[in-house]
């Protein structure tokens, strides 16, 4: 409990200095990606296929999507941005910092309750489940209710179950959704609210219920060449994302894709023919 603690308030210090700090430069000829940390399994596939199609070189950070948004505000050099909401494009938008003509809903997700996969039990998600009573006296891992979107979009599904104020107290609050999954994959805490795609990433946990997809706001994940973008390849990896050939990586880890091009146009991309 005590470690867990740490944690938790070394993973708040870690979003809070990440939101401060600027990515490493990438190379003038690579592609330098900022995306949302539940991305990474589906999007190093993808990514990978590009360049052995394309030619092209990518360099992709991971990590909260607040954190990515505030690095590009302060002058980071992204040239795509994918965000797991739409509020922190929205941020970029309205501040002038993407190419407003190239943004695109790419991707949708779901909303699930995991525990340790050695002692999982199926939850009925519900209004008024005993949830704090499934904790014990553990806590509930979840990324930054304040400004990841995966804490965000699951406060808003306990607060639409009348649950929040029961467990609000016993939130073991994490940089970005990846670092809320390890606290689970651990048995360091013995439940946590994730992605559907980031529980199927790791076989340490075990989905144990879905919530009600009218419990929280969609999830989508929008794309967008920043405003400060010169590389044209930036433009090509946006295009390939959208195509039929990286639908495959998407769906493998379980995203919902939302955006595809046509065929016609797939000549035109890099990725697998």
């Amino acid at each position: 409990m005590r470690t867990l603690k740490l944690l938790a308030a070394t993973g708040a210090l870690a979003l809070f200095l990440t939101g401060l700090a600027l990515a490493p430069a990438a190379r003038a000829d690579e592609v330098l990606v900022f995306a949302a940390a539940s991305l990474k399994n589906a999007l190093d596939d993808a990514s990978a296929d590009f360049q052995r199609g394309s030619g092209e070189s990518v360099k992709i950070s991971y990590g909260a999507s607040s954190a990515l948004a505030r690095q590009i505000e302060n002058g980071a050099p992204a040239d795509l941005f994918i965000s797991a909401d739409l509020d922190w494009m929205n941020y970029l938008q309205d501040k002038h910092l993407i190419k407003i003509e190239t943004r695109t809903n790419l991707l949708g997700n779901r909303l699930v309750l995991v525990a340790p996969a050695d002692r999982a039990k199926t939850v009925d998600i519900k209004p008024g489940f005993p949830l704090a009573a499934l904790l014990g006296d553990g806590r509930l891992a979840m990324a930054d209710p304040d400004a990841v979107p995966a804490g965000k979009y699951g406060k808003a599904a306990l607060q639409k179950l009348g649950l929040w104020d029961t467990v609000a107290d016993r939130v073991a609050r994490a940089e970005d959704v990846r670092a809320a999954l390890r606290f689970v994959a651990r048995g360091e805490a013995p439940l946590g609210i994730v992605y559907q795609t980031d529980a199927a990433a790791e076989p340490a946990v075990k989905v144990v219920g879905y919530f009600p997809a009218d419990s929280y706001p969609t999830i989508i994940y929008p794309v967008a060449v920043t405003a400060r973008s010169s590389n044209p390849a930036a433009k090509e990896l946006l295009d390939f994302l959208r195509s039929i050939a990286a639908r495959p990586f998407f769906e493998k880890q379980g995203f919902t894709v939302l955006a595809m091009m046509p065929s016609h146009l797939l000549a035109q991309v890099g990725g697998t023919r």
